[in-house]
């Protein structure tokens, strides 16, 4: 790759970087697994940069990328393996809602990967809805029933969560 070339693509992955390990992260659940598609989307995207880079909306095109890979990795068998006898320990951010969140990443992952992908694309990569669909490579249409039906899952799987830990969702908790 010439200099200039390969400049304009450290430039793009440099200030991308954070935004779309966050959105592999918020797909797969595992910021381990995140790292390894966030790897396969950006070696992708350098081996293809001259042409890629002349797309209309690059964002798109790498968040689609992105998407890809994080499907792909879920067909593989191999990927449902857990190498070693236990689950290491996570230690948590000191943050305020932890609960909140471990209860909504949970309740993703609930949710079929279609739905999933389109709710983290559109609310949580704040995305618009054109420009999930385009990312996704599907219909407006289509992004707004995945996101009606994602939406419902997660209302009812995280109401039966709080109710049952005696919370509801007007207690600003």
């Amino acid at each position: 790759m010439r200099a200039e070339l390969e400049r304009e693509y450290v430039e793009y992955v440099s200030g991308r970087l954070p935004r779309l390990h966050r959105i592999a992260y918020l797909l797969c659940s595992d910021a381990h697994q995140a790292d390894d598609i966030v790897q396969a989307a950006l070696t992708s995207l350098y081996l293809n940069w001259k042409s890629a880079s002349r797309a209309d909306n690059l964002d798109a095109y790498v968040h689609r990328i992105v998407v890809r890979r994080y499907l792909d990795e879920r067909r593989r068998r191999w990927s449902s393996v857990l190498l070693g006898d236990a689950v290491p320990e996570q230690v948590a951010r000191d943050e305020h809602g932890i609960e909140e969140r471990d209860a909504v990443q949970a309740a993703l992952r609930q949710l079929p990967k279609g739905q999933r992908a389109v709710l983290v694309l559109r609310f949580l990569g704040d995305m618009s809805i054109e420009e999930t669909a385009e990312v996704l490579g599907c219909s407006v249409g289509n992004v707004k029933s995945q996101s009606s039906r994602g939406l419902a899952t997660l209302r009812e799987v995280l109401g039966r969560v709080w109710i049952a830990e005696g919370e509801s969702w007007t207690s600003g908790n």
